[in-house]
């Protein structure tokens, strides 16, 4: 990757070619449950913009230009009434809409208040999360991924800072191959036989056992990894889904076919921050969300991680031997965390060597180009949707023990029967 490229991707504040790619699509804002009824406006900051999340009386969220257009004082600050938020310093009154209702200080409430046009987006409040859209014009068809329209207590989601450019992140669930070292631990049941004295293997879970396919789709790209013991009669399949803008299907329950799976959207706060959403969805049944929370912990009251840069996220180089590949105990969130904000808060890709197992990472780097390519040339980016009849379709995604005489494609086109139609 050249110099010129990495920063095309990497940098995503208002102007630039990938910032304006990212503001075409819909894209989480907050947690719900960082907006409860009657709560406190919320400053937030996306995509290089300072802005401010409220809900007016009938609980509607709205999204607006964090500063009061008409002398810049903090909206965040502002009074929830008559039908929007009221500016403290002289009392202007905006909508959702970003529309000017009312100036006080100014005779018959303003004259000229209906040409004020706050800075304002669009809001969708689904799957225990407030999405925007931050792009020109008329926004697409809101996606109707299974996970965003499920039953409330089918999905859950959580969402962690962090230090480092979007696109680290974005990658690190791309790259397939961390899985089997970065995340190798004591727990993991199908790596190769060992003798728990001897502790974990020091060149991973199947060394030299493991290959890597991509494949292209209409909405970003698929990636495979095949992991192949000797002399067995099975093998193991993985596969996930990346998806524009920003976001990668994981397999649910760990080696479990239960149609579950998780997705980490990475939105980012400016170059060099981002928070990672990770929406948890199941198929069959209802989620334990309590218990999920708490497995998923190690987080403080506003989403930041308790191991950081700082602490050195706690590793522990006495359990590197039997416990935890990486020292780093067995929350994966926090192991991703120290590599990917390890890279430098904007990773410098032109000195990486890449190898075969790198596939995916280079062909998503590609799709991300292209989108942005197309959108300087005029042209819609993939997986911007209109058209109703095409807004929909399954994400899919597995961890799956094989039989070692069927092909991994006729494995993927059989577990595809499963999914809800696709268009």
């Amino acid at each position: 990757m050249t110099g010129e490229e990495n920063e095309l991707l990497a940098r995503i504040g208002p102007g630039t070619p990938c910032g304006e790619l990212q503001r075409r699509y819909w894209q989480p804002a907050a947690l719900s449950e960082e907006l409860p009824a009657g709560g406190s406006p919320l400053p937030v900051k996306l995509l290089g913009e300072d802005l401010v999340l409220f809900r007016d009386e009938s609980g509607k969220p709205g999204l607006l230009g964090l500063h009061c257009s008409h002398r810049g004082a903090d909206l965040s600050y502002g009074r929830l009434e008559d039908g929007g938020l009221r500016c403290i310093y002289h009392g202007w009154l905006y909508d959702s809409r970003g529309r000017c209702l009312d100036q006080p200080g100014e005779p018959g409430g303003g004259e000229h208040k209906d040409q004020i046009r706050h800075p304002a987006y669009p809001c969708v409040e689904c799957a225990g999360a407030i999405f925007t859209y931050m792009g020109p014009g008329e926004p697409p068809l809101f996606p109707n991924y299974e996970f965003l329209t499920a039953p409330d207590d089918h999905c859950f989601v959580i969402k962690l800072f962090s230090e480092c450019n979007y696109l680290q992140g974005n990658e690190g669930n791309i790259d397939l191959a961390h899985l089997s070292f970065l995340h190798y631990n004591s727990r993991v049941w199908d790596a190769e036989p060992m003798h728990r004295e001897e502790g974990l293997n020091r060149r991973g879970i199947a060394p030299e056992m493991e290959s890597c396919e991509v494949e292209l789709t209409d909405y970003g790209l698929r990636s495979y990894k095949v992991r192949q013991y000797k002399g067995s009669d099975h093998y193991f399949l993985f596969m996930t889904e990346f998806v524009l803008p920003s976001f990668t299907t994981f397999f649910g329950q760990q080696y479990r076919n239960d149609q579950s799976f998780s997705v980490n959207w990475h939105v980012p706060i400016d170059d060099e921050r981002h928070w990672k959403y990770t929406f948890i969805f199941s198929r069959t049944g209802p989620i334990e969300k309590e218990m999920t929370r708490r497995q998923r912990a190690e987080v403080t009251p506003e989403y930041k991680p308790t191991r950081h840069t700082a602490n050195r996220y706690l590793q522990d180089r006495a359990s590197m031997k039997h416990e935890s590949y990486s020292g780093i105990g067995f929350n994966f969130q926090v192991q991703d965390l120290c590599v990917t904000e390890g890279m430098g808060v904007i990773q410098d890709r032109t000195t990486e060597h890449l190898t075969s197992m790198d596939r995916s990472v280079v062909l998503a780097r590609k799709v991300l180009l292209t989108a942005i390519r197309d959108l300087q040339e005029g042209r819609e980016p993939a997986n911007v949707v209109r058209d109703p009849g095409r807004n929909f379709f399954a994400l899919d995604t597995c961890a799956d023990k094989v039989p070692g005489s069927r092909p991994w494609k006729e494995h993927v086109l059989e577990n595809a029967k499963r999914l809800p139609r696709r268009s």
